[in-house]
């Protein structure tokens, strides 16, 4: 494809979407958050980002308002099948210099990847970067949620479901559900609270708020991630835990989530 800053071509190396319904958790707690830390405006369809090396390898993530062909391509790849990514350039809402996650592919024949120099997308900014490993915060958290939910299996085996005496008397643990179960009562902002297809009848959510990270799966088990406990995966009693919101048991409180929450088309 040919990008938008000087008509140059675009190699692209893969994709991943930016909807309300599902983002790269690591962008933001939720939908405007994410789209904010890329510049671009909170719409009801979302957006594509396509990221790709320009003719000199530098590293660029195209932002497509062109959803659907994303996602095409991105089920196309998860099948093990080609697909041309080439969306038309009056899709194209921005090219920001970077990448935001680590890639380990790159074009052949160019130049290795790396930053063009701040600035050189039109936006002043510094170039898109993957989060660091070496910290824990908000961005940390929340892709150690996202692993979770894509081990799902691995870490149900891992830790208890039912919890701990530790688990259940600690606080950060019971603000989060407290906060989570608000959602079910006030609408909190697109993306919060997400559900997505997990076979047999269930669904996988995630749920995120201010220092904390909710992934679960009906039916069956719920962990939290706190920014106050770094590295730290907390598993909720079935039972739920004491609040003076009067929580309501875990499997209650999950699929009052999943019945707030937005899914992918």
């Amino acid at each position: 494809m040919s990008d938008d800053e000087g008509g140059g071509s675009l190699f692209v190396l893969t994709a991943v979407l930016l909807t309300p319904a599902q983002f790269p958790g690591f962008l933001g707690d939720d939908f405007p958050e994410a789209c904010g830390l890329l510049g671009v405006a909170p719409t009801a369809e979302g957006y594509g980002l396509v990221l790709g090396q320009d003719e000199e390898g530098a590293r660029w993530t195209v932002v497509v308002d062109d959803v659907s062909l994303v996602a095409a391509a991105i089920a196309s790849w998860d099948c093990g099948m080609e697909y041309d990514l080439s969306p038309d350039e009056r899709t194209i809402v921005v090219s920001l210099a970077g990448w935001p996650v680590e890639l380990s592919v790159a074009a052949p024949g160019i130049p290795e990847p790396h930053d063009p120099e701040q600035g050189a997308d039109g936006t002043g900014r510094v170039p898109l970067a993957p989060p660091s490993a070496e910290a824990w915060g908000p961005v940390q958290r929340r892709l150690g949620a996202d692993q979770i939910a894509r081990e799902w299996a691995d870490w149900r085996e891992r830790v208890a479901t039912d919890g701990g005496a530790a688990a259940a008397a600690h606080p950060g643990l019971a603000r989060a559900l407290e906060e989570a179960a608000e959602y079910t009562r006030t609408a909190p902002p697109p993306g919060r609270v997400r559900s997505s297809f997990a076979g047999e009848g269930a669904r996988t959510l995630r749920v995120d708020g201010p220092g904390w990270s909710l992934v679960a799966r009906t039916g069956e088990a719920a962990f939290v991630l706190l920014d106050e406990e770094p590295g730290e995966v907390l598993a909720v009693p079935r039972g739920g835990v004491a609040g003076p919101a009067g929580l309501p048991e875990l499997p209650e409180l999950l699929a009052a989530l999943d019945g707030v929450a937005v899914r992918p088309v």
